[in-house]
């Protein structure tokens, strides 16, 4: 079957996610797309055959020329738009946050539940990085033995002047946060965050860098530098040290250049560029998950422990001491298949 897929939002994110829809991705159609911008919608729109332009996002959710939803909108409208597509019996793939709230991410996880059948996946692309996944096969072919300690990298090249501090741990730090569930198969128990000296080239007041410990439930510690104002590039890297060995996820392979004396390589941009491929592997998964009735990918649960986690990082920027992340307990609906 092909799988017409609608998309609400239409800023960087979206807009890269239907041109990866059309280019890159088999058994699909982008059939609607809707964005507040309508203007803003139309100019992506005109690059893809036959998709039409929808004013209202509810409406493209209970469109039905649309067989599934991808949310790539504002935070604050995620939980509404995920929540109409669950009450529309619609698979859909949100970009993270699931919800900006732990309270809101619960309720989409409760009224999943209640409908009994998982619809929700969430953009935690680096599960879909070669990377990553060649650290996942490594940790679970046992070639280091068991983990101890994680070790994370976070930069971006440069933030919006103004960036709220909690934005490091909602907006980039999360992501790790996920790394750490998925990879080690466990929850995290506790957050702690210290403030470095901060970079003096932050514009607008940002505590930037910051470095963020976070505990598991079977004590491994993972570290977390988030540095958002790196101004080189965009650089993620993590190193998952083990008994006998490590698994190091550097910067991808790339051609080295050497003249005029000196050796060197391109600095990604930003995400985009690193995660490209990620992003088309996850949509490539998503796609062909809807075709065969599957949820793939991060679940609305996984979704909801990210969103506590990042909550607990940001009570922690306050905090003299560790601040611990406060579950429910996971329904049997979200057990490993």
């Amino acid at each position: 079957m092909t799988v017409r897929v609608g998309v609400i939002g239409t800023g960087i994110m979206g807009a890269d996610h239907v041109r990866t829809l059309t280019t890159s991705v088999a058994g699909v159609r982008v059939s609607a797309i809707s964005d507040l911008d309508e203007q803003r919608a139309q100019a992506v729109a005109v690059e893809v055959p036959g998709a039409r332009v929808l004013s209202d996002p509810l409406a493209l959710v209970h469109d039905a020329g649309v067989d599934a939803v991808l949310v790539a909108s504002a935070d604050s409208t995620h939980e509404e738009l995920v929540l109409a597509c669950l009450e529309a019996g619609k698979p859909v793939l949100c970009e993270k946050p699931l919800a900006p709230t732990s309270d809101g991410a619960l309720r989409i996880v409760e009224t999943e539940v209640r409908g009994g059948r998982r619809l929700v996946s969430v953009g935690f692309m680096r599960r879909y990085d070669p990377g990553y996944v060649d650290v996942k096969a490594g940790l679970r072919d046992k070639v280091i033995g068991a983990p101890l300690m994680l070790h994370c990298v976070h930069r971006n090249g440069f933030s919006a002047p103004g960036t709220a501090t909690s934005g490091l741990i909602t907006g980039s730090a999360v992501h790790e946060f996920d790394v750490v569930r998925w990879l080690l198969e466990e929850e995290i128990t506790r957050v702690t965050v210290h403030r470095p000296r901060s970079s003096s080239l932050v514009v607008g007041g940002t505590s930037d860098p910051l470095f963020v410990l976070v505990e598991t439930t079977s004590g491994l510690l993972a570290d977390v530098e988030v540095f958002v104002n790196a101004q080189y590039g965009y650089e993620v890297r993590c190193e998952l040290v083990g008994e006998y060995g490590t698994l190091l996820l550097d910067e991808p392979e790339q051609v080295r250049r050497r003249s005029s004396r000196s050796r060197s390589s391109r600095v990604s941009l930003d995400w985009r560029d690193r995660f490209a491929e990620a992003y088309r592997r996850e949509l490539q998964d998503w796609v062909s998950g809807v075709a065969a009735a599957e949820q793939r990918g991060a679940s609305a649960w996984d979704g909801y422990a990210a969103t506590v986690a990042a909550t607990a990082g940001v009570a922690a920027l306050e905090s003299a001491g560790p601040v611990p992340v406060d579950l429910e307990k996971r329904p049997d609906l979200y057990e490993s298949r």
